[in-house]
């Protein structure tokens, strides 16, 4: 393997947007990890990829278990010696919570999504960073929600449902992206979080008006970005959000 020969992790990627997101930098010639919690997932993905001319492992990684998530970092560093771009994009929400009063939420629901959506994507930016310094032009994308932004959120008339667990989880994630910019920018490293917007799939029901390949293109946009693009943002297909 070249040095300049490109080295992508994305983490739920076996259906639905992080499987657009793998295809999509696969098309660009980027070696495709396909992070997964289930093995058999991962290599059914990993075929549908592959049938495409596309260089893609299934790699088993579970967000919410820390020896998984060093086990895959040391497979990498054996394998590749680096890692060029992580997308942070596993994610869940509570089932209907669209529909559940803030005050009314469990605090086992707000925990379990805060493990993945925002302890996960932060225990695997941990683990890989060293990976990632290696590269020439690191790239860090943390799959975030315009749901997740405070400025958004506490406006009277927005029409977004109050979904605690989930928003909250967003915002922390945009934290991690603001702070984790700041201690790497002296680095090639750029860090930014990104919202698909609302796209139709498993995870929404089918309801989202985008296609995955819409949403899928605004975070490989930032796992690609030029050395002068911008970092510690959030961005959307229009542009920067408010946080």
């Amino acid at each position: 393997m070249s040095e300049e020969q490109k080295i992508a992790l994305i983490t739920g990627a076996n259906r639905g947007l992080g499987l657009e997101i793998a295809r999509q930098l696969g098309k660009q010639h980027i070696t495709i990890l396909l992070g997964t919690r289930n093995r058999e997932r991962g290599e059914a993905a990993a075929s549908q990829l592959r049938a495409l001319g596309m260089d893609v492992i299934p790699l088993e990684l579970d967000v919410t278990n820390q020896a998984s998530i060093e086990a895959a970092a040391r497979l990498i560093e054996q394998t590749y010696g680096k890692l060029d771009i992580l997308v942070n994009n596993a994610g869940t929400a509570v089932q209907g919570e669209e529909t559940i009063p803030p005050s009314q939420l469990t605090g086992e629901d707000l925990r379990a999504t805060m493990e993945t959506n925002f302890f996960g994507a932060f225990a695997v930016s941990r683990a890989m960073l060293p990976l990632l310094r290696r590269s020439i032009a690191g790239r860090i994308v943390n799959m975030a929600s315009e749901m997740g932004s405070l400025s958004i959120q506490s406006d009277p008339s927005t029409p977004l449902p109050p979904m605690l667990a989930y928003e909250a989880s967003k915002a922390a994630l945009n934290m991690l992206t603001i702070l984790l910019a700041k201690e790497l920018q002296q680095t090639p490293i750029k860090v930014n979080s990104v919202s698909p917007g609302y796209v139709s799939t498993d995870f929404t029901g089918h309801q989202g008006w985008l296609s995955v390949e819409q949403g899928a293109a605004v975070p490989v946009t930032y796992a690609t970005l030029p050395a002068d693009g911008p970092t510690g943002g959030f961005f959307g297909a229009n542009g920067p959000i408010p946080w």
